[in-house]
């Protein structure tokens, strides 16, 4: 496959003359919108293209790797359809608890979701949460499963209910938020969990916010030790995204740099092939000036991103050093920056998987279709089952 970036002048047929595949192609794999315009500097994928002298003769071998994808139970059938012969796992959000460590399943009915994993080969993941009663994580949840045996015995065993009953295959547990002092209670909680799990034959897994230390302060970061975490789990989810988000100052979503520090800082607690790299499916569009506590930015898919743009007229950039595609745009009189992924930015992460021969990648999340994403990592790993 080749990433082609759209220069002035490019149309999808002279395109497609150049590297002699069908328009059509390059339409279904970038999800292209009739009449088909495009934005210079769009990043396209290109399946099947002319090697014109530059591929090598003998394409390296794919890359084993685990794929996860997490998604809520009002998933369009269609969309989860299309992404699940790319997973190896479909993580269902969400599954909650009281403090007395009942659990809550989702508000919506996720039997489909079961069913169609399961037909596709792919293993359903039951993700628990501590979500609280405004629907936010809440330490206080955690703090009292944690630390009192008979909540948490009751947990794991609706756990283990669940997955007998329901046919799940695994569990991901993503607390966040987690207090310092709960930071060991936490780990042995993980590690009851799994030992209840893995006797059913499932492994299970859980997320760690995005350290570059141990000593890195804030409450996200101070209840995970990933040295007892990785111990803990099966496996592990970097969540190495979120550096732009909602409240916070434009800027990429995931950028590689950051990226890159947090992988080599895991690397130091936890075994490699017990490591999953978190990638986002989404960006953000921002309004400026950012205002502190003021500002909000709007959650958009990646196809969505480089309509916006057409639609406006304006060309995208490729940060080099964050390795992420954005533009701007002024509307009504109000300007706007917009960071998302494309092949580009979705390949360098794919590199750091194989450059630290990671055990796979996780998607936060799979709710809208990025086609272009999945065509490359199916080009790019030998996805594993489950």
């Amino acid at each position: 496959m080749t990433i082609y970036v759209v220069r002035p002048g490019d149309t999808v047929d002279t395109i497609a003359a150049s590297f002699g595949i069908s328009p059509q192609s390059i339409i279904y794999d970038n999800q292209l919108a009739y009449p088909y315009p495009l934005a210079v500097g769009q990043a396209l994928l290109l399946t099947d293209a002319a090697a014109n002298g530059n591929e090598p003769s003998e394409p390296p071998l794919p890359y084993p790797a685990y794929v996860g994808g997490y998604a809520y139970p009002f998933i369009s059938r269609w969309v989860l359809e299309q992404t699940l012969p790319d997973l190896s796992d479909l993580f269902i959000f969400s599954y909650g608890f009281t403090t007395e460590g009942a659990l809550l399943p989702p508000q919506l009915d996720d039997t489909f979701m079961i069913t169609m994993a399961k037909s596709s080969g792919a293993a359903p993941i039951l993700t628990l949460t501590p979500f609280g009663p405004t629907g936010q994580f809440s330490n206080y949840l955690i703090t009292q499963v944690v630390n009192n045996e008979s909540s948490k015995q009751r947990l794991i065993e609706e756990l283990t209910i669940q997955i007998e009953e329901r046919g799940f295959e695994g569990v991901d547990i993503d607390f966040e938020y987690i207090l310092p002092e709960d930071r060991i209670a936490f780990a042995d909680f993980v590690r009851d969990v799994r030992t209840a799990v893995n006797a059913l034959g499932y492994p299970v897994s859980v997320a760690l916010a995005p350290k570059t230390s141990d000593t890195q302060k804030g409450l996200l970061y101070e209840g995970k030790d990933y040295k007892l975490l990785g111990e803990a789990a099966d496996y592990v989810l970097l969540m190495t995204y979120e550096w732009g988000y909602t409240h916070g100052p434009a800027m990429a979503v995931a950028p590689i740099n950051k990226v890159r520090q947090v992988v080599e800082y895991a690397l130091t607690k936890i075994p490699s092939w017990k490591i999953h790299l978190g990638i986002p499916n989404y960006g953000y569009d921002w309004t400026l000036p950012f205002v502190q506590g003021t500002s909000k930015a709007v959650t958009i898919g990646n196809v969505e991103a480089v309509t916006i743009a057409v639609s406006q007229g304006v060309s995208i950039q490729f940060d080099e050093i964050s390795q992420a595609p954005f533009f701007n745009y002024i509307q009504e009189g109000i300007q706007h920056e917009v960071w998302f992924e494309d092949v580009r930015s979705i390949s360098a992460k794919f590199g750091l998987v194989k450059e630290y021969q990671l055990r796979g990648m996780s998607y936060w999340q799979i709710m809208q279709l990025f086609r272009a994403n999945w065509l490359l990592l199916a080009d790019t790993f030998d996805i594993r089952s489950a």
